[in-house]
């Protein structure tokens, strides 16, 4: 597998999708139930191959991507071949920002001395959807770049 399997509650989501995906290579239910009996292996690479698919669809898409700790909000934007990336962190440290408290805080507290911004560009060494999928992998979402797009247009200002 290039990335990784989809959760049951994702392939759940998906049923339709799965569905035509075994349909194009002439598999209906029936016959998806006697391969689940059995060739489980061959059950288990269908998984794989429609995960990601699925995957790769998704990541290609991705564009903005956010990422929160308890001191820090790591804010991406993903291009064909860079990411750029602005990163905030509370020099406060009871600060914490997975709490609606902590981004109030954050809210009143962005342009004093508390806040140190970095903003940073980096190469993808990798495929490009490949580094997309670790930096989903170690904890960021896929967004809609809104915070991405303010914070930016404050710092290009």
């Amino acid at each position: 597998m290039k990335y990784s399997r989809l959760t049951k509650e994702q392939f759940e989501e998906l049923m339709p999708e799965f569905t035509n995906f075994l349909a194009t290579q002439a598999i209906d239910k029936a016959e998806w139930d006697k391969i689940k009996t059995e060739k489980p292996e061959v059950a288990e690479q269908e998984l794989d191959v429609f995960s990601d698919l699925v995957w790769e669809g998704v990541l290609t898409k991705a564009e903005y991507l956010e990422h929160f700790s308890k001191n820090h909000i790591f804010l991406f934007h993903c291009f064909d071949t860079y990411v750029q990336s602005i990163v905030l962190k509370s020099l406060v440290p009871e600060t914490d920002f997975l709490t609606k408290e902590g981004l109030q805080w954050l809210s009143d507290n962005m342009f004093t001395d508390t806040i140190e911004m970095k903003v940073g560009k980096k190469e993808f060494t990798d495929e490009r959807n490949t580094s997309v999928f670790g930096l989903i992998q170690q904890g960021s979402f896929l967004s809609d770049g809104l915070l991405y797009k303010q914070i930016n247009t404050i710092i290009e200002s």
